[in-house]
């Protein structure tokens, strides 16, 4: 457990350790400081994700190292090797990437410190599918025979990527709604309407209309009437089901803004479990395995 590329890097074993320690600290054991050096590179925008990850260092006694982009030397035309070999060199402890190159990790394969994927291209997203595990696992205390619908831009989420590997393996029955030139054919799941979706899902996932990642610019006027989550629809739901969304949200395009609140979402409930999250998969690459707190009675 060197580096974390994919969710495919992890056992179902792998998955279950780093959900269970997540959910110890959010007990709020008494967490052990780690004295660890990191380096947030983060070469696209991000907020949650970013932010996610500092708030993880500072609780886990992680000191951060300042990036960005437009004040380093990749103005001057430094590669991501070097930049990443030049935080290994200065004694960094951990590097945690997002970049816009779809496994930009490959030329990285001889960094001796561990690198965290937050996010490669159109790729994977391991950290997001681990907190998104981590809060259906809270919600269900299982994920073996549920019923899951990733909803939206397939094609272009890294999201549903890393998600629909995951909760397959882990047992769920996975389905998609997506426009035809938004699907994904790389993935084995079966596409249906929408209006099947909120009947049948006990997970509702809501995907953003990545427009940045389009060749032509997308028409979103009546995506909400066709593919999204509208009131109507969101009342046809099964009573415990839930709605979730890697966010930022589109309010008024993948779901009615008024129900980004409403009693099923976890939205910000799955914002939460990021820093629990992510400051498991930092003591996990860090400690290789060790735990990061400590039972208190």
């Amino acid at each position: 457990m060197n580096h974390f590329f994919s969710i495919n890097d992890l056992s179902k074993d792998e998955i279950y350790r780093i959900l269970d320690d997540a959910q110890h600290i959010q007990e709020q054991r008494t967490i052990r400081s780690l004295n660890k050096t990191a380096a947030l590179l983060f070469y696209e925008p991000s907020t949650r994700t970013k932010l996610s990850f500092e708030k993880a260092c500072i609780n886990s006694g992680v000191s951060l190292l300042s990036f960005t982009p437009e004040t380093s030397s990749v103005t001057k035309g430094e590669s991501l090797y070097d930049t990443v070999k030049t935080i290994e060199a200065i004694g960094a402890d951990l590097v945690v990437i997002r970049h816009g190159q779809e496994r930009y990790y490959e030329e990285l394969s001889n960094i001796s410190i561990p690198i965290i994927n937050a996010g490669d291209g159109t790729g994977e997203h391991p950290t997001q599918s681990l907190l998104d595990l981590f809060t259906i696992r809270q919600e269900f205390n299982r994920f073996e025979g549920l019923n899951v619908v990733i909803c939206g831009d397939i094609l272009h989420s890294r999201v549903a990527r890393s998600n629909a590997q995951a909760l397959m393996r882990l047992g769920a029955h996975v389905k998609m709604v997506s426009q035809s030139e938004w699907q994904d054919p790389s993935l084995s799941v079966d596409y249906i309407h929408m209006d099947e979706a909120v009947e049948e899902a006990d997970v509702l996932m809501l995907l953003r209309v990545q427009k940045e990642r389009h060749k032509q610019q997308a028409d979103v006027n009546d995506y909400l009437t066709k593919y999204g989550l509208t009131v109507d629809r969101e009342k046809r739901m099964k009573k415990d089901s839930i709605i979730m969304h890697p966010a930022p949200v589109n309010r008024g395009v993948e779901i009615d803004s008024s129900l980004i609140e409403c009693d099923r979402s976890r939205i910000f409930k799955q914002m939460t479990n990021g820093v629990a999250i992510r400051q498991a998969i930092i003591n996990t690459y860090t400690t290789k395995g060790g735990k990061s707190y400590e039972l208190t009675y």
